[in-house]
């Protein structure tokens, strides 16, 4: 396709994905209230799993396909894109207040399946392994700890629902077609911008592990980004932080695991530095949780993530 067809392709997806986060935003809310549960178990399960649909669409197929750059590039570059962009500009469109729960379970709990990854597909560390893949034994691991996650979250259920929030409560109906609309067209506009994001950057020469850790992954992102940051607008800031905490245990621990499963993946050892700033990253987010006013991300610590997201940009582009 051509430069002009790629640029009006992720326009279009991006409002398809701002009118989609809208509408997950009021269904999702509307359905928490009904439910009498807190907003953050809707923030880590409905809107952090579909939300993260594109990253396990592009994860399906590239796995398929052994485009191993891809799988890893994609998921990794989307964490670290959800933590310091997403959070980042989340903070500065209003200061993120983020619940005890979090702080002390579901941040620690993502820090966790992230070094969880990290042993796993580094085989050659180990006087056993010849080569470093992640293999069917080791995606199961990884959807033995999401399963651990899940029933986990599901138990915060009994946590009493919060009214701090003025949230507009729609019938069964309304809110479910809310979500599941707003869902669809999350889905189609990432795929939308993915496709002409990609267009965009092969034209540009660009290797394909760049484009899996920047134009991929920003783009499989771009759901999670516009959730966040209209739940941030929207002062919803439960769903705005479980969003990403939830996403990026999801695409490490049911992503990365079903990627596995369907085909062993052969590791690039290159990808550990990306480890390395994901790592940083979500400890990060943990060490500003105690900084400033407690258990809030405010104003010049989402700065302060935004500069980190553009010093690994500089890296890659630097490697490229």
């Amino acid at each position: 396709m051509s430069a002009l067809v790629s640029l009006l392709t992720t326009a279009g997806g991006l409002v398809l994905l701002v009118i989609g986060a809208e509408l997950l935003i009021r269904g999702a809310s509307s359905l928490a209230k009904r439910l009498a549960i807190a907003e953050i178990v809707i923030g880590l399960t409905v809107v952090a799993f579909g939300t993260s649909t594109p990253e396990m669409v592009v994860n399906v197929f590239a796995s398929a396909e052994g485009r191993n750059e891809i799988v890893f590039g994609n998921i990794i570059g989307s964490n670290i894109f959800n933590i310091l962009l997403i959070l980042g500009i989340s903070g500065l469109i209003y200061p993120v207040a983020v619940q005890r729960n979090t702080v002390w379970k579901e941040i620690p709990f993502s820090l966790l399946a992230t070094l969880t990854l990290f042993f796993l597909v580094n085989d050659r560390w180990d006087a056993t392994g010849t080569a470093d893949v992640l293999s069917r034994a080791d995606g199961m691991v990884l959807l033995l700890l999401f399963t651990i996650f899940v029933v986990y979250t599901f138990g915060l259920a009994t946590v009493e629902a919060s009214d701090e929030f003025d949230v507009r409560v729609y019938s069964w109906g309304i809110s479910a077609a809310l979500i599941v609309g707003g869902l669809l067209l999350l889905v189609a506009g990432g795929r939308l911008c993915v496709e002409g994001a990609v267009a965009l950057a092969r034209q540009l020469n660009l290797s394909e592990k760049f484009i899996g850790a920047t134009v991929v992954a920003a783009g499989t992102s771009l759901p999670e980004l516009a959730t966040s940051a209209i739940a941030a607008y929207r002062k919803h800031s439960d769903i705005a932080v479980g969003n990403v905490v939830g996403s990026n245990i999801f695409n490490i621990l049911a992503i990365l695991g079903v990627s596995a499963v369907i085909r062993p993946a052969p590791y690039p050892a290159s990808f550990n530095a990306d480890l390395y700033v994901l790592t940083a990253a979500t400890l990060l987010l943990l060490l500003v949780m105690f900084t400033g006013k407690r258990h809030k991300l405010d104003r010049w610590e989402a700065s302060l993530m935004l500069a980190g997201y553009a010093g690994y940009v500089g890296y890659l582009l630097y490697l490229r």
